[in-house]
């Protein structure tokens, strides 16, 4: 483990925290994380802080948990730039859950003594699901946000629809913007400014996650998300995948938190609640719990959705504490 190279300077600073990045190597590489380390008022880090790892979504990365890490005092959040997102855009494949959950338990062991409670979200909710089935070792408990359970199929999708179809289906224009190029990052700014589900939300904290996501190429500035990875992510998150079975299995109480407004902040949630309470009767250590006024994104980007994200955090190390006593 080795401090990152290229030090990310944010506009959002997280009160009661100083961030850093780290190198977690892993096969083909290493991994980026983000780590927002608690400090007291001095600005001295608290050593002994206990640590959460947090899990973004799939076509983001570890910038996307600012707001949580400030709505935890005395809290280390880690938060690594999935294989083929971010700084670790360039990993080779294979990609996948299980890929991902043994990246994650790498950083895991290379940030902690012991197991930590994961909090993950949209397709980092997935990963998650996955890391508990593959390294129970390293966690010690799951709150899944808006994310973690089998994707309902879109409505009107065609049975032989291509990869990139069904991503489309699901992510609207989060998917469509991957293959294109932009002049420059006020243009990238321009384009992420007018996403309805961020209007809300709009201001520093967004802004240092937009100007992360973009990268130089040869053929101009593009988003950090590898396409090819995050087709191949998809065919995990849908009936059938690798993340029902999991689910199975998982015997630890787990919160799911649900987002009542989807990806562009329409009325249709990702997950609608017949197709979460299919799930609970087949799953029963699943607690969903809706919070409200927020869309897909702003539950973990927005004060509110945070606030609530937190606040399970919380409850989880308090778990935690009552298990190590």
């Amino acid at each position: 483990m080795t401090a990152a190279p290229d030090a990310v300077t944010l506009r959002h600073a997280v009160p009661g925290h100083h961030y850093r990045t780290l190198d977690v190597p892993v096969g083909g590489g290493a991994l980026r994380v983000g780590v927002w380390d608690p400090v007291d008022d001095a600005g001295s880090a608290l050593v002994d802080a206990p640590t959460v790892l947090a899990v973004h979504g799939i076509t983001a990365s570890h910038l996307a948990w600012p707001l949580l890490a400030g709505k935890l005092p005395g809290v280390r959040v880690v938060a690594p730039d999935l294989r083929g997102r971010g700084r670790s855009r360039d990993l080779p494949g294979p990609f996948g859950m299980a890929r991902h959950a043994d990246d994650v338990a790498a950083v895991a062991l290379a940030v902690a003594d012991g197991p930590v409670p994961v909090v993950g979200h949209s397709m980092g909710a997935f990963v998650a699901v996955a890391l508990a089935d593959r390294h129970p070792e390293v966690v010690a408990g799951l709150l899944l946000v808006d994310g973690g359970v089998p994707l309902p199929e879109p409505p009107g999708l065609a049975p032989d629809a291509t990869s990139a179809e069904r991503l489309r289906a699901v992510l609207g224009p989060a998917a469509d913007r991957l293959r294109r190029t932009f002049p420059d990052a006020e243009a990238y700014r321009s384009f992420w400014s007018q996403h309805p589900a961020f209007t809300a939300v709009w201001g520093p904290a967004v802004l240092d996650y937009v100007d992360y996501d973009l990268v130089a190429t040869p053929d101009g500035w593009r988003p950090a998300s590898n396409p090819d990875a995050v087709a191949s992510d998809s065919l995990d998150l849908h009936d059938g995948g690798p993340v029902g079975s999991a689910l199975a299995r998982l015997e630890r109480p787990t919160t799911l938190l649900r987002a009542p407004r989807g990806l562009l902040d329409e009325p249709s949630p990702l997950y609608d609640p017949a197709h979460v309470a299919r799930w609970t009767r087949r799953t029963p250590v699943l607690r969903p719990r809706d919070v409200p006024d927020v869309n897909h994104y702003t539950i973990i980007m927005g004060r509110d959705g945070s606030a609530a994200v937190a606040a399970e955090t919380r409850a989880l190390l308090g778990a935690q504490d009552e298990e190590v006593r």
